[in-house]
């Protein structure tokens, strides 16, 4: 799972209840936020076994249990994927998802799409089967971020906007130059620490944009880094080795490597690696050193020899 898929994954565990707000402007007539969520990942994980081949697609996908405002105990299931590529066979894998689910909890779903790809022709909005005179429609919510008005989510006070827009902006990065992508960057910063939101949304929001940049010259990350850090006065932001840890400590270990490696978390790689293969050890270490963490610190929390490391 790469760097994009985790923070992904991260975002939405910690602004869900921004989100709802994002796509449903009554949401807390809906719901019954102040209950919290439920986040299902292992048992989505058992409905969608992981491919044992490392090489195989990985999904960024979200199941959460979220309860309603009609004064029972009823609850909903939010199913939540987030597509970073074109894949001819999405509309089919959403329509699986929502008839597996369906399937073990027979309670009401609502899905979302969330399209973070450059492919602007791609956007499936419904599943349609027929034969014979038996026919399937599935239809589910879709987002598609190219297509999303600047102005408007730069208008909003919601965080989730906000972290909409950190990732349009990446998403356009081929049509820039890295001066251009830092100055935009840069600016999104400055209006996301005016915004009217708790000081720990606009952390999750400024780390998300801090993460998902993609500069051509390292050292343009090195100096927006130390730009945030003096703009912030260091208040907000944190470094990627103390955003691991700090989800660790968050997010807990019992999920031990799959969950570990996808939140970043050091302390259920540390857990997982203990209880699983060597291979799945260089697998982290070589995802990590893709994402140009220091060598000593991707061998730290994957026990793998500085050596062993290098040769990836």
């Amino acid at each position: 799972m790469n760097r994009n898929d985790i923070l992904w994954k991260a975002a939405l565990e910690d602004l869900f209840d921004d989100f709802l707000k994002f796509f449903y402007p009554d949401a807390e007539q809906i719901f019954d936020l102040e209950k919290g969520f439920e986040y299902l990942d292992k048992e989505l994980e058992q409905l969608f076994p992981p491919e044992e081949n490392q090489y195989a697609p990985r999904y960024v996908d979200k199941l959460v249990k979220v309860f309603t405002q009609n004064g029972s105990e009823e609850w909903i299931l939010v199913h939540v994927e987030v597509q970073g590529y074109t894949d001819q066979g999405f509309a089919k894998r959403m329509f699986q998802y929502y008839y597996r689910i369906l399937d073990r909890y027979d309670k009401p779903i609502t899905a979302f799409a969330i399209f973070a790809d450059t492919n602007k022709k791609f956007h499936p909005k419904f599943y349609e089967r027929e034969y014979l005179g038996t026919k399937v429609h599935y239809s589910y919510n879709t987002y598609k971020i190219l297509d999303q008005d600047d102005a408007v989510l730069e208008a909003s006070n919601n965080p989730f906007a906000m972290a909409v827009l950190s990732a349009k902006l990446v998403l356009c990065r081929k049509k820039l130059e890295d001066q251009q992508l830092f100055d935009l960057a840069y600016a999104l910063a400055k209006r996301l620490l005016i915004k009217q939101m708790p000081k720990d949304k606009i952390r999750q929001v400024m780390n998300f944009l801090r993460y998902y940049l993609r500069f051509e010259n390292q050292e343009m990350f090195t100096k927006f880094e130390q730009e945030i850090g003096s703009l912030t006065e260091k208040n907000i932001t944190m470094g990627i080795e103390e955003f691991l840890l700090d989800r660790a400590e968050k997010q807990g270990i019992e999920k031990g490597i799959e969950k570990g490696i996808e939140k970043g978390i050091e302390k259920g790689i540390e857990k997982g690696i203990e209880k699983g293969k060597h291979e799945e050890a260089v697998a982290i270490a070589r995802e990590l050193k893709k994402e140009g963490l220091a060598i000593g610190f991707i061998a730290k929390i994957t026990k793998l020899t500085a050596n062993e490391i290098e040769k990836l």
